[in-house]
C-alpha cells in the first residue's frame, strides 16, 4: 500500500468514526441504549426473542461489536439486555465474545490511524517511553490488570495499547479473559432488570474490590520479579 493510500485510508476511517458518533447522537442513539427504554420495552425484546432466538442473538452481538468498535456509550446496558434475552451463561458468552471483537477491532482503527504519531511524539518524552517499554515487557499481565479493575474507562484501555507494540494476539486474548469476571456481573443482573433503576447501583463496593484483587492478582508477579531483579 503506497503512502498516498494509507493517507486515504486513515482519513476514511476517521471519517466513518465521526459519521458514526453524529449518526447515533443525532437519531437519539443515547436514549434507545438507556436504562429506561430497555425497562419498558423489556415484555416486547422478551417476545421478539422468543420467537426469533438465533437471529436476535446475532443482532444482539453485532450492535455490542459495533458500540465497542465505535467507543459509543451503553456496553453496560448491552450486557444487562444479554442478560435479560438470553440468560447468565449464552448472555454472557455472547458479550464476552463481542466485547473482544468490538475492542480489537477499536485496537487495529487507533494503530492504523494514530499509532506513529503518537510514537513519534512521545519519543520525546524519556518517561513516557519508559512507561512503554515497561508495558511492553508484561504486556499481557498489565493489559489484564486494565480489563479486570472496572474503575479504567473501557474505551480508553481499547486505544492506549495501541500506541505500544503489544502484538493483537495477546492483545485479544488479555481483552478475552479480562472481560470476563464483569461481564458475567453485568449480565447476570440482566436477569434481573427490573430490580434496578440506576446504573450507578450497579457495581457494590464489594464487587469493584473483588475485581480489583483480581486485577492486583494478575500484575503481582511482575512486581515480585522485578524486586528479585533488583
Amino acid at each position: 500500500m503506497s503512502d498516498e493510500q494509507r493517507s486515504m485510508l486513515k482519513a476514511a476511517l476517521v471519517f466513518l468514526f465521526i459519521a458514526a458518533l453524529a449518526i447515533f447522537f443525532l437519531n437519539g442513539g443515547d436514549r434507545w441504549l438507556s436504562l429506561e427504554f430497555i425497562k419498558g420495552h423489556r415484555d416486547r425484546l422478551l417476545v421478539f426473542t422468543e420467537r426469533h432466538y438465533f437471529p436476535a442473538l446475532l443482532a444482539a452481538a453485532a450492535v455490542y461489536v459495533a458500540v465497542v468498535a465505535f467507543s459509543l456509550p451503553g456496553g453496560a446496558l448491552l450486557s444487562l439486555g444479554m442478560g435479560m434475552a438470553f440468560g447468565r451463561f449464552v448472555g454472557t458468552l455472547a458479550t464476552v465474545l463481542a466485547a473482544t471483537a468490538g475492542a480489537t477491532l477499536a485496537f487495529w482503527a487507533a494503530r492504523f490511524v494514530f499509532a506513529d504519531a503518537v510514537r513519534a511524539r512521545l519519543a520525546a518524552y524519556p518517561a513516557a517511553a519508559r512507561l512503554i517499554e515497561g508495558f511492553q515487557a508484561e504486556a499481557f499481565r498489565y493489559l489484564l490488570f486494565l480489563r479486570l479493575v472496572p474503575l479504567f474507562p473501557f474505551w480508553l484501555v481499547n486505544l492506549v495499547p495501541a500506541f505500544t507494540n503489544i502484538d493483537t494476539r495477546t492483545y485479544a486474548f488479555a481483552t478475552l479473559v479480562g472481560v470476563i469476571p464483569g461481564s458475567f456481573v453485568y449480565v447476570n443482573l440482566g436477569q434481573a432488570l427490573g430490580d434496578i433503576d440506576s446504573t450507578k447501583d450497579l457495581l457494590s463496593g464489594e464487587v469493584i474490590l473483588g475485581l480489583s484483587l483480581l486485577g492486583v492478582l494478575a500484575v503481582l508477579p511482575v512486581f515480585i520479579k522485578t524486586d528479585r531483579d533488583r
